[in-house]
């Protein structure tokens, strides 16, 4: 399971042209901080990879981090690996070709929960990516999530985390889920909602944004922190940080390190422009897009999307671990303490 569809997920081409890569090493060279009378330097930090879904929303505090130079900072020389999914990102950590993963908390939880020794220890998200809006042609007729029954409705793929949280929607609602029928579309839902493809589905942004425009109906917004209290029960852990358990003695102060790199770069990212936070993106992800747009729509959900602390909140992971078991995702009871080492970002 995954945040995003692995056979879809929008992920950088690594054949960048070497104007965008200019471009961008002076964007990083402008923002990185002066330590101690003197830039920091990437020869002077720990090289270090850390693999993540490469969904857009998902991508935003770990390049601001970098491009700000909140890691070099720490005497961290980060390189990020975009995956095809969160899970591809933990499966690239168990095996041993990346020394960190970030992805989305349900990941973190099939994993452990089929025996994976990991440990979460930074949080980078606390509010879903996702929104479960009507196409505009339905948006007279389907006014709840009840109203879902006897309709299709489009999600990424079975079992990721867009139709875990679906089947918990609708269990909630009280809605028999056997009279609903899910199309898997990938991530990209926008044109199958436009043309009436489907009744409802999944989106992320800018989707949302434009199908708003088209008079779709939203019937719940998980990254709109009242929705996500009225339907979740408050926050709810997203993406975050996994290291390999046997690790963590010796990487114990790297952890650390990274940790306070991504909580500069979580309090940096709810002051910074729309254009700055364009600017920190990799041109790859952002070409085509109205990147205006784009950074207003992410500066208008940076406050509730994204923590200024990258510290567990164990109440928020407790109910991602309830919509799983809810959703019949999550088969056997399991105890998640292990999960998590709360000592590396404490209280």
């Amino acid at each position: 399971m995954s945040c995003c569809d692995e056979k879809t997920a929008l992920v950088p081409d690594t054949d960048v042209s070497r104007r965008s890569m200019l471009k961008g090493a002076a964007l990083v060279t402008s923002l990185i901080p002066v330590v101690g009378g003197k830039r920091a330097k990437a020869d002077d930090a720990k090289k270090v990879k850390l693999a993540f879904c490469g969904q857009l929303l998902c991508v935003v505090p770990y390049e601001v981090t970098r491009a700000g130079g909140h890691f070099l900072k720490h005497g961290i020389d980060m390189e990020l690996v975009y995956t095809r999914g969160g899970s591809a990102a933990m499966n690239a950590l168990v095996g041993g070709a990346v020394d960190y993963a970030g992805s989305a908390l349900d990941v973190a939880i099939q994993a452990y929960s089929k025996g994976a020794e990991i440990r979460r220890f930074a949080v980078t998200g606390h509010l879903p990516l996702f929104a479960l809006v009507t196409a505009p042609k339905t948006a007279d007729t389907i006014k709840t999530v009840k109203d879902l029954e006897g309709k299709t409705v489009g999600v990424s793929a079975l079992g990721n985390a867009d139709h875990a949280l679906l089947l918990y929607l609708l269990k909630e609602a009280k809605a028999d889920v056997a009279k609903v029928q899910f199309a898997t579309l990938g991530v990209n839902l926008l044109e199958a909602l436009r043309q009436g493809q489907v009744d409802a589905g999944l989106v992320q942004e800018p989707a949302l944004t434009i199908l708003i425009r088209d008079k779709a109906r939203i019937l719940v917004n998980a990254m709109d922190k009242n929705d996500a209290k009225k339907y979740l029960g408050g926050n709810y852990e997203f993406m975050g940080v996994s290291v390999r358990a046997k690790e963590i003695e010796q990487r114990k102060p790297e952890m650390i390190a990274l940790a306070k790199g991504l909580a500069d770069g979580l309090v940096a990212l709810q002051k910074m422009s729309a254009s700055e936070i364009i600017g920190a993106l990799p041109p790859i992800l952002t070409t085509g897009m109205d990147t205006k747009e784009l950074g207003e729509i992410i500066v208008k959900h940076r406050a509730s999307l994204y923590p200024t602390s990258a510290k567990i909140d164990l109440e928020a992971s407790k109910r991602v671990e309830n919509t799983l078991t809810v959703g019949g995702l999550l088969k056997t009871q399991i105890n998640l303490t292990g999960l998590f080492d709360t000592s590396i970002v404490p209280s």
